[in-house]
C-alpha cells in the first residue's frame, strides 16, 4: 500500500472510532442480511464480539505503516478462524460488510479514494487471513469446526 492509501485508512478510520459501538450494529446487522447462515458462527449476546471487532480494526488500522508487525497476529487470526467454521467465501461478505459500515460511518467522507484505500486493506487483511487458514490441514479443520460449533457458545 502506498503512505498515501494508508494515510487515507488512518485518517477516515479516526472519524469512525468515535463511533464504534453503532458501526459495529451496522457492521453486524449487514453481516447478516448478507448472510443470515453466518449468525449461527456468532454467540447469542454480541457485546463482547462487537467490541473485539473494533479493537481488531483499530489494531490493524494503527499498524499500517509497519504491517510486519502484526503480521503474525493476523495470521494466527486467520488459523483460529477455521475452528469457527469460517470459509474462504465468507470473507467477501464480511468485506462488503465493513465496507457498507464505513461508508455510513464516514458519511461525506467516503470518498472514492478513500473507498479505495479501504478496498485494498481488506483485501490485503484477508488475503493473509485465508493462506493462513489455508495451511491448516483438511482433518484438522473439520475436528476444529466441529468441536467450535459445540463447545464455543
Amino acid at each position: 500500500m502506498t503512505p498515501e492509501k494508508i494515510a487515507l485508512v488512518q485518517g477516515s478510520f479516526k472519524k469512525v472510532a468515535p463511533i464504534a459501538e453503532p458501526a459495529a450494529d451496522i457492521f453486524y446487522d449487514k453481516l447478516f442480511e448478507l448472510d443470515p447462515a453466518l449468525r449461527s458462527l456468532f454467540p447469542e449476546q454480541m457485546g463482547d464480539q462487537k467490541k473485539k471487532l473494533m479493537q481488531m480494526l483499530a489494531t490493524a488500522v494503527n499498524n499500517l505503516h509497519q504491517v510486519d508487525s502484526v503480521l503474525p497476529a493476523v495470521q494466527e487470526l486467520g488459523r483460529r478462524h477455521v475452528a469457527y467454521g469460517i470459509t474462504a467465501p465468507m470473507y467477501d461478505t464480511v468485506g462488503a460488510a465493513l465496507l457498507f459500515t464505513l461508508e455510513k460511518g464516514l458519511g461525506d467522507d467516503w470518498t472514492p479514494e478513500v473507498a479505495e484505500a479501504w478496498a485494498e486493506t481488506y483485501g490485503l487483511v484477508a488475503g493473509v487471513m485465508k493462506d493462513a487458514a489455508a495451511e491448516v490441514p483438511v482433518a484438522e479443520a473439520a475436528k476444529k469446526g466441529f468441536l467450535s460449533r459445540m463447545f464455543a457458545r
